[in-house]
């Protein structure tokens, strides 16, 4: 990749952005040798960006494989063998095929309930799963005007490790829909039969049993394929994640010696992202005494930019859900959008039917407003040996940071406006 000259917009240099990427581009999943190679170079970096050994600090923590790994292929053996009964019940007894649908019902709502928090150790994950260990390294600079208690928190983050798998992530993702959307349209058949045994109206059966036959049949197809998803380590990362590792150390170049008035900054390199995402689930539990909710953003950094790709684009997740869509943080949205306006930039809102499993999770879970920032045919390449830095283009990773450091700079500005206007949570100050 020939660079020309370094190129620099408000201390951003599009060079050592692309540096960073290399630099970390090797297999690096959570748990093995390459992890912790990442988890040092890591420190080192931020070392050489000019942070003391004091500001640099690490958090060792434990985690299970099992919801990473296993857990897929349950849920896929719990499909199949539902999706058998159903097809072999229709036809024997509608109120053992009801049985059916509730038990198995009960059985999913069960295990994602048990999803909400993976990070504490359980039944599942301590006897079916792997235990390994991780790090997360990160950063903080408090605000200049106010006491780091009473500041506002931005977490500016990006995820460390990588992983390989049998299937790109683009269609991993394509049979995750394929899978969704057949269970959404299979719902609506078996409502039809319900109504057609239980009331008077009589919709055409014919129609109903073609309808279960073909949805059946397509999430039992997505389901032995995902039961053949196996994680490995042989992904180099450079976009998903080294990428947004490289915009998270860039940021901080700049902030180190340019702190906010009235928001704590931290600069976080998450571990386990790919297994779980299990750096930022530990790391928001042992700060969230520390984050008032109304007062803490996250911009989390995920594959950016797809190098010679005619939808090489800036992006971030602006709604998911299928019906009704649901905003994720408004506010820094907004904060988004003026920031490009403003340096004549483009970044692109999206909406995802099934959100996005990142480090933003943790977040989300527990109210606080978080965006994803990425693109999306990154995907294209995520998650196997082609994931190299030739695929990143540092231009996009540059234009990345001007939009993400004048957004932050807006919200610090606007600080006590957004609280006159009761758009953060400032009565505690």
């Amino acid at each position: 990749m020939n660079l020309g000259k370094p190129t620099q917009i408000y201390s951003f240099n599009k060079e050592k952005i692309i540096n960073y990427v290399k630099k970390f581009s090797f297999p690096r999943l959570a748990g093995t040798e390459g992890e912790k190679k990442a988890v040092d170079l890591a420190i080192k970096t931020f070392k050489n960006i000019g942070f003391e050994d004091s500001q640099i600090q690490t958090q060792n923590f434990d985690f299970s494989d099992f919801y990473s790994t296993t857990l897929i292929k349950l849920i896929m053996v719990i499909n199949l063998t539902f999706s058998l009964f159903l097809l072999m019940f229709i036809y024997i007894n509608i109120y053992i095929t009801i049985l059916v649908v509730g038990a198995f019902s009960l059985l999913v709502f069960l295990i994602i309930k048990g999803l909400r928090h993976p990070e504490y150790p359980g039944f599942w994950d301590e006897y079916y799963g792997e235990t390994h260990n991780a790090t997360n390294v990160y950063v903080k600079l408090p605000a200049k005007n106010l006491q780091s208690e009473s500041a506002g928190n931005i977490i500016i983050s990006a995820h460390l490790d990588s992983k390989s798998q049998t299937f790109r992530t683009y269609w991993r993702v394509f049979l995750y829909k394929v899978w969704l959307y057949s269970g959404i349209f299979l719902g609506g058949f078996l409502i039809a039969l319900f109504i057609r045994t239980f009331t008077i109206l009589n919709p055409d059966l014919l129609i109903i049993i073609i309808g279960i036959w073909t949805f059946t049949t397509l999430i039992s197809i997505s389901n032995i394929f995902l039961m053949f998803l196996n994680t490995h380590n042989k992904s180099p990362g450079a976009l998903d994640n080294a990428s947004g590792m490289a915009i998270v150390f860039e940021l901080s170049n700049y902030f180190k010696n340019h702190p906010l008035e009235n928001f704590n900054l931290w600069f976080c390199q998450f571990s386990a992202e790919e297994l779980g995402t299990m750096g930022s689930r530990v790391f928001v539990n042992k700060y969230e005494n520390q984050f008032i909710k109304g007062r803490i953003f996250q911009f989390n950094f995920d594959m950016i930019s797809c190098a010679n790709h005619k939808k090489n684009q800036i992006q971030y997740l602006k709604s998911y859900g299928v019906l009704p869509r649901k905003k994720i943080a408004p506010l820094l949205s907004k904060y988004l959008d003026k920031a490009s306006n403003k340096k004549n930039l483009k970044i692109l809102g999206f909406h995802l039917s099934s959100g996005a499993h990142s480090d933003s999770v943790a977040f989300h879970l527990r109210g606080y407003d978080s965006v994803d920032i990425t693109t999306r045919i990154a995907s294209k390449y995520a998650h196997n040996k082609e994931d190299t830095p030739d695929k990143v283009d540092p231009q996009k990773l540059l234009e990345t940071c001007v939009i993400i450091q004048e957004a932050i700079l807006m919200l610090d500005k606007d600080f006590q406006v957004l609280c006159k206007n009761q758009e953060l949570i400032c009565d505690t100050i």
